[in-house]
């Protein structure tokens, strides 16, 4: 009789976690390994956009080749993310000789470890593992986090600021009493309808700030369809038989055609699964669900279109800049700046927005930042006015500069900031900042 496994919570701050593959598997698995701060080392010859994009920001060390021996110098745990039996059993067995905990996806019953069914609320994080079945553990994740939701509430969840205690304690909630309406809530997904699309917006970046619909239909989901900018802890809770599509669109890097974006919605529909397309922001401010919702409509596939929270008004916030202000700004405008001013593919009429008096928010502008602030000057906007720019707004990464827009390109530059960030242009900038 195979022994229960023991439930432990590790530690990894700084300590070496070795990665072997770079496909949808390690997709899912490396956001919450770089959330607890390990030092990740991905072996492997190719990487999905999404991983490439952890790399080029420095969070991850890719090794561009196959596995060796000595890759597991001073790892604490491994995580085979790779479809081949007889490589992951050779990177599992050089673990074991080293004593090195090894998870495996493509063999429980072989792994020294496994990897739970997580669900995170705020300060609570709850890990189920099934027996070794990846969907029973799903579901009783599901059911503890409709729980947590329910008797925590957004605002229970975070720490006392008074004690330092939660407002509930997991344990409570894990238990008999907690556990009691698990049965009135695993069957909805059984019962869910099949060969439809969910257009979902993710949010800004922090995985808290999807909307409850948006959860519960990835929940829901046989086939994501995700964006770089979809917070890699949204991807760790999916159930194991989900496919992850990684759609995801590299700033002047490799991208998948929107054509075939496209047509994979259309396809994995009809044959009957529920796909969600799950996509940064909001699906319809500059996140081409337009052009999903139509293909998918010529094909007589029923679409679901689910708002999310935007980066353009959610990245200034936190930065603690209000894209309107009493007294400061009685409108603000959203511009796409992935097209220089003058490109004659521009659909912007930058003269007119240097007249405006409100604020400016401008996403995907950090390439043509330079050309963007000088078309504004040019045509009448003052270069002292305050600007300001936002880097990966909401997450444990965000960065933010202030400037003036005469010198908000140079100062990007030498602060060597990247995208996805936000720029605002307006007094609301120092509206509550001093």
């Amino acid at each position: 009789m195979t022994s229960n496994p023991y439930p432990l919570g590790l530690r990894l701050d700084g300590r070496r976690v070795v990665v072997v593959g770079g496909g949808a598997v390690a997709t899912r698995r490396v956001p919450a390994l770089l959330d607890a701060g390990a030092d990740v080392l991905l072996v492997a010859p190719e990487l999905t956009p999404a991983l490439r994009a952890q790399a080029d920001a420095g969070r991850l060390h890719w090794v561009p080749r196959r596995f060796a021996p000595e890759d597991l110098d001073g790892a604490w745990l491994v995580q085979v993310a790779i479809d081949d039996p007889i490589a992951a059993a050779s990177v599992s067995a050089l673990a074991a000789e080293r004593r090195i905990f090894c998870v495996r996806a493509d063999d429980r019953s072989a792994a020294t470890a496994w990897t739970p069914a997580v669900t995170r609320h705020g300060p609570v994080t709850v890990a189920v593992l099934g027996g070794g079945d990846p969907r029973r553990a799903m579901t009783v994740r599901d059911a503890i986090r409709d729980l947590l939701a329910v008797r925590l509430g957004p605002t229970q969840s975070r720490p006392d600021a008074a004690t330092g205690a939660s407002g509930a304690g997991a344990a409570g909630l894990a238990g008999a009493a907690g556990l009691a309406g698990v049965a009135g809530v695993v069957g909805v997904a059984g019962g869910r309808q099949a060969g439809r699309v969910a257009l979902v917006g993710a949010g800004p970046g922090d995985p808290e700030l999807i909307t409850v619909r948006g959860w519960r239909l990835l929940t829901e989901a046989d086939v994501v369809v995700a964006d770089r900018l979809v917070p890699g802890l949204l991807l760790d809770e999916l159930r194991s038989d989900v496919e992850l599509v990684d759609a995801s669109k590299i700033p002047y890097g490799p991208s998948r055609a929107q054509e075939e974006i496209n047509q994979i919605l259309v396809d994995r529909a009809l044959a009957g699964a529920f796909v969600v397309r799950l996509k940064g922001g909001d699906p319809y401010v500059f996140g081409r669900g337009g052009e999903e919702l139509l293909a998918c409509a010529a094909a007589g596939v029923p679409v679901t279109v689910v708002p999310g929270v935007t980066s353009s008004i959610a990245a200034p916030a936190a930065a603690g800049i209000p894209v309107t202000h009493r007294g400061v700004a009685h409108e603000f405008t959203v511009v796409s700046g992935h097209l220089a001013p003058d490109s004659p593919a521009s659909l912007v009429r930058w003269d007119a927005l240097a007249g405006l008096r409100g604020t400016l928010v401008i996403l995907m502008g950090l390439k043509n930042l330079a050309a963007i602030a000088a078309t504004l000057i040019a045509h009448g906007r003052s270069p002292q006015t305050p600007a300001a720019v936002v880097q990966e707004a909401t997450t444990g990464t965000q960065r933010v500069l202030r400037s003036t827009l005469g010198e908000v390109a140079a100062d990007v530059l030498a602060a060597d900031l990247r995208p996805p960030a936000v720029v605002v242009v307006g007094d609301v900038v120092d509206a509550l900042h001093g």
